[in-house]
């Protein structure tokens, strides 16, 4: 997640990084007794947190031959970037690369959709893949890209045949002003985008004083997530912290229906979250945000595998 700009609106900040970039690339009649439900949403599968966690090492790994990160314009973020593309190629995405400028240097975007489904109707999942400079970027956002690359994986293993059209999205350079993301989306002729009924934002998923977080910009999408932890009984909040600081706000200010999930960055965990979710009150959600020590010893497990187990619930439950 990028810092927050004082004194700016974060939509202000979206359109002057944005300067940078140039292109390279129901009905009331009551259902016969044993009628099946009118509309019944595809059952998500379990998603396994070891996988997640091994895409994680994986990343760490990239980032410890390169200098200790995976920044934008770096060899560790085109490294990462090879890395995912490399698995989703394996198992039968159409995947691109879609290049960008940024700060003197260039980023990269990787898009990958599984064939299939109404294109009309796109249902999009995305992260940002960029570190900062100063660590490895597990947390923020290595849990975010490893949480729908293996929800991705995961739809190729099930051979899943969704209603709606699936895509999904690793962002670079976020953590410069969210420039991938506002490049993809301004690229985006307007029937295209148009075409995304939901796009669904994953940005730091298992940060270690870990909070449940749910966007409330899509009423729809919101109760989707909600429903979710519901069932899990879990207590959620609204996101303020993170809200407009990542990568749907380029989507939401393009008229795009967003929602997503925020485990929580530099914000202090107050009493009332450390009764309800565990943890410690008076330290930050991630005391190792945007750090050295943001690696793969800088998560929480059990939010790992509920987040990541939210992920796949929306990713089904909006496109079948």
């Amino acid at each position: 997640m990028k810092l927050s700009v004082p004194g700016r609106t974060a939509a202000a900040a979206a359109i002057a990084v944005a300067g940078l970039l140039t292109t390279t690339a129901i009905s009331n009649a009551a259902p016969a007794p044993d009628a099946a439900p009118a509309t019944k949403a595809a059952a998500a599968p379990d998603i396994s947190v070891e996988n997640v966690k091994g895409h994680l090492a994986d990343l760490q790994s990239v980032a410890d031959a390169n200098g200790g990160n995976r920044a934008h314009g770096t060899a560790g973020y085109k490294a990462s970037i090879d890395s995912l593309k490399k698995k989703l190629d394996d198992a039968g995405f159409t995947t691109s690369v879609q290049e960008f400028t940024a700060g003197g240097e260039t980023g990269y975007n990787l898009v990958a959709d599984w064939p299939g489904g109404d294109e009309g109707k796109v249902v999009m999942a995305g992260a940002h893949l960029d570190s900062v400079s100063d660590g490895p970027g597990i947390n923020d956002n290595g849990s975010g890209s490893a949480a729908i690359l293996e929800t991705a994986l995961t739809v190729a293993r099930e051979k899943y045949k969704p209603t709606k059209h699936l895509r999904f999205a690793w962002w670079g350079a976020e953590e410069i002003g969210m420039v991938g993301s506002s490049h993809y989306v301004d690229s985006l002729a307007g029937a295209d985008r148009s075409k995304i009924s939901a796009y669904l934002n994953f940005d730091m998923l298992s940060s270690p004083n870990a909070g449940y977080f749910v966007y409330d910009d899509d009423p729809t999408i919101e109760k989707t997530f909600k429903d979710y932890y519901a069932d899990k009984k879990v207590d959620t909040e609204p996101d303020t912290e993170g809200d407009g600081r990542s990568d749907h706000a380029p989507f939401q200010q393009a008229g795009v229906p967003v929602g997503g999930l925020f485990s929580g960055a530099e914000t202090t965990k107050s009493a009332e979250q450390a009764e309800k979710w565990g943890g410690k009150a008076g330290e930050a959600f991630d005391k190792c945000y945007h750090s050295a020590c943001d690696g793969v010893s800088n998560i929480d497990g059990t939010a790992l595998d509920r987040n990541s187990d939210a992920v796949a619930y929306a990713v089904w439950g909006l496109s079948s």
